[in-house]
């Protein structure tokens, strides 16, 4: 229990912090990225060293594939990062609310600019480059345990910043659950894609890794 705890208490740190920087703040293109960025590090080595720090299902898919999770925990880590997510938008919505803000945006992803084929194809590729970075830095061969949480925060920032204007930036299933669920409308139309996309570029990731040497 105490490793599903720390995946439930990561992820909903990364939503909180994450959608809240969009919302409550109203941040820019770099806050939001920085926040997304700082608060999954801080995650990182807060719980990391309990539960692994993945905060993330398509992480979780990865790291199934590549044997450094088991079946059963992979899906008890997914089960606590989706309720994790969620119980952060639920607090999330209570505090635009209270703010007098619209209930429904809750910094969720969606991408009204461009069509479902490019947003598809951008959240695959920066998940994809988010987990080759996440399996290399955490290998056992040639990682770097010390830096490993930073890294994974600096990189995921910068991903953020780049996909942000085109499809919110997730590359993470969990983290676009929680506030579609509660904002509604395309965000959770679209959800699928939030969820197969990232998916796609960490089964790539985790293949395109292995053939690096990040597994022993």
């Amino acid at each position: 229990m105490q490793k599903y705890t720390a995946e439930f208490l990561g992820t909903f740190m990364l939503v909180f912090l994450g959608t809240g920087a969009v919302t409550v703040a109203a941040g820019s293109t770099l806050t939001i990225g920085l926040a997304f960025g700082l608060a999954i590090t801080v995650s990182a080595y807060a719980f990391g060293g309990i539960s692994g720090g993945h905060f993330n299902p398509a992480v979780t898919t990865a790291m199934l594939i590549n044997r450094r999770i088991s079946g059963r925990d992979a899906i008890w880590y997914i089960v606590a990062q989706v309720l994790g997510a969620t119980a952060a938008s639920a607090i999330m919505k209570l505090f635009v609310g209270g703010l007098g803000l619209a209930t429904n945006q809750l910094g969720q992803t969606d991408f009204p600019k461009i069509s479902t084929g490019l947003a598809f194809l951008v959240e695959a590729l920066v998940t994809f480059l988010f987990l080759l970075v996440i399996l290399n830095v955490t290998s056992d061969r040639h990682g770097n345990g010390d830096f490993a949480g930073l890294t994974i925060g600096v990189t995921l920032g910068f991903l953020i910043i780049v996909a942000l204007n085109l499809t919110g930036g997730s590359l993470n299933p969990a983290r676009s659950f929680g506030p579609a669920v509660f904002a509604g409308g395309s965000a959770l139309s679209h959800l699928w894609l939030y969820i197969v996309a990232p998916e796609v570029g960490a089964i790539l990731a985790a293949f395109v890794g292995r053939m690096m040497g990040s597994e022993d």
